[in-house]
């Protein structure tokens, strides 16, 4: 039997002022169902007796962190983490708006746009619609890479740095489109897809995610003049990645899911198996998390050996699929196990891709601190704290925050106490 239905629990209908005492109730009911004492529980999950007594009795708010941890130990299949207090959903939010917010056209910033493609060496009225083009091999070379270099960049630098170059770019590309015979143009229309793509995911490692999915939204009409179909589906896993942050399991779970269409390239559908897992990790499911991990494992398997396929998501995960293995399984409260999948992992991430080594070693050390191993995890948390204000990321933030949380239950242990002014210097916005 389900274990909602075996324990008589679940979020709808219980009003929010109400949900933390029926967490505590619940979760005593839970403890004393597996058996447990208060002791044994406090031990398994790495808090005190004391914390958990108080959630028991409604004293303390539960955190979600917790409810994720008593959920593996008490096996008890997403239960406590679903009776978890929200903050009730802006109706008025991001999502609300999907799909109606569009980026402004190729013409917004059209002097910016001309300066920007004269700095590739190339005029703006390089060719007239339906001329030959004899240039266009070389100007579609120098902007790949320009894009590769940008990428480069958003590796080691703050996203908010990295956006108006993109954004310049993305305008520049379409002017030359516009202006560019057919079939340079119709590469031209698909690289500036790949800008505006980009930007969306600087503008939400800015912590602006109503500009992230405006650039997604723009990225997409792009890809739809360019004729690449695939970029449009990938938009979904990017999308997907916004609700995540945003702790809405649902909304992760079906973008992600529309994504993984039998017509799209293996690649796409294995990145969106992956968002799809993280989504299924986030409401405590764990069986249905490996299921969609295990899809994700072979598709990208299988992409792999595929030529001509759009490069999208990230490059510098060796194993990307046993990476998120590792991610989803601190969402599902097995600190452990998830240690031992991102200490492989983050081992082989590429000395350059900063931005990269700070998103998963954040993590990493969060999967120490929640196993009890702190000392190691403040190791962790000092080696990358230089990182993580380098490259200037909201995402990697919200995990920073959470591992600070962690480790601040030890107030007075020697090696959080050496991190701790660093810590929360990295977590203070700049000016305060």
């Amino acid at each position: 039997m389900d274990a909602r239905h075996r324990l008589g629990m679940g979020q709808m209908g219980v009003p929010v002022q109400e949900q933390p005492a029926r967490f505590g109730a619940e979760l005593r009911r839970a403890r004393i169902a597996a058996g447990l004492t208060l002791t044994e529980l406090a031990a398994a999950v790495h808090y005190s007796k004391g914390q958990i007594s108080k959630v028991e009795t409604g004293k303390k708010r539960p955190s979600l962190g917790l409810a994720r941890l008593c959920d593996a130990a008490l096996h008890t299949d997403g239960v406590l983490v679903s009776l978890v207090p929200t903050r009730p959903r802006r109706a008025d939010g991001p999502l609300a708006e999907m799909g109606t917010k569009r980026a402004m056209g190729p013409s917004r910033r059209h002097a910016m746009a001309v300066g920007a493609a004269s700095l590739l060496a190339i005029p703006e009225a390089a060719a007239p619609a339906g001329a030959a083009e004899p240039m266009g091999s070389n100007l579609l070379e120098i902007s790949y890479a320009l894009f590769h270099q940008y990428r480069r960049l958003g590796q080691m630098s703050p996203a908010s740095t990295i956006l108006p170059g993109l954004a310049e770019q993305t305008d520049s590309l379409c002017v030359l489109a516009a202006r560019t015979g057919p079939r340079t143009g119709r590469k031209l229309w698909g690289l500036a897809a790949r800008y505006a793509e980009y930007a969306g995911w600087m503008a939400e490692e800015s912590g602006d995610d109503e500009a992230a999915l405006r650039w997604t939204d723009h990225a997409v009409d792009l890809a739809d003049i360019a004729g690449e179909q695939d970029l449009a589906s990938y938009a979904l896993v990017r999308r997907a990645l916004i609700t995540y942050y945003q702790g809405n399991s649902a909304d992760t779970i079906a973008l992600a899911a529309r994504a993984r269409s039998p017509r799209l390239v293996h690649r796409i559908r294995g990145l969106a198996a992956q968002r799809e897992a993280q989504g299924h990790a986030l409401a405590g499911d764990y069986d249905s998390a490996m299921r969609a991990l295990d899809s994700a494992r072979e598709l990208l398997s299988t992409a792999a050996s595929e030529t001509g396929a759009p490069t999208l998501g990230t490059t510098h995960l060796g194993n990307p699929a046993d990476m998120i293995t590792g991610w989803c399984l601190v969402d599902l409260g097995r600190p452990r196990e998830a240690a031992e999948h991102l200490d492989r992992e983050c081992v082989r991430i590429p000395g350059h891709a900063l931005r990269t080594q700070a998103r998963y070693g954040v993590r990493r050390a969060l999967a120490h601190a929640a196993a009890g191993e702190l000392d190691y995890a403040c190791e962790l948390a000092g080696s990358l704290l230089r990182t993580t204000s380098c490259v200037g990321s909201a995402t990697i933030t919200t995990d920073l925050r959470r591992l600070e949380r962690a480790l601040a239950r030890h107030p007075h242990r020697p090696a959080f106490l050496a991190i701790s002014p660093h810590l929360t210097a990295a977590l203070t916005p700049l000016g305060h």
